[in-house]
């Protein structure tokens, strides 16, 4: 039984451009993981000798995407990954709020990477 944990990161980019980073597989292979593959609604996230796929659920030009992460035989489980971006109406403030799922033990660890990862985004978007 895996638990649900939400992040939030402050960001400065317009939301189109950050679109591109969180849906496109190119823009997620630039900073989520170090190659993503798709084959219509299907993903294959690759880090080092690791492989995941998932299926794209949920896609909102500008706004959010949400995927959700298949067992060894394809099939659909529980747990997902959701990327929504958040703009201020008043400030104009651009951020990103993730909702993810991870094993009891290893949360604070999952959100250690979202960290990296998203200071990896960060980087790749000049917005440091």
């Amino acid at each position: 039984m895996k638990i649900k944990y939400e992040l939030e990161f402050s960001i400065t980019s317009s939301p189109q451009l950050l679109y591109q980073y969180i849906s496109d597989p190119s823009g997620l292979s630039e900073w989520f993981a170090d190659n993503v593959n798709s084959r219509g609604e299907y993903f294959t996230f690759i880090w080092n000798d690791s492989e995941e796929k998932a299926k794209l659920v949920t896609k909102k030009a500008d706004e959010r995407v949400k995927f959700r992460w298949l067992d060894e035989e394809e099939n659909d489980t529980d747990y997902y990954f959701e990327i929504k971006i958040i703009r201020d109406e008043i400030t104009k403030d651009v951020s990103l709020a993730i909702t993810d799922f991870s094993d009891e033990d290893e949360v604070e660890q999952s959100k250690l990477l979202w960290e990296n990862q998203i200071s990896d985004l960060k980087q790749v978007l000049g917005s440091v």
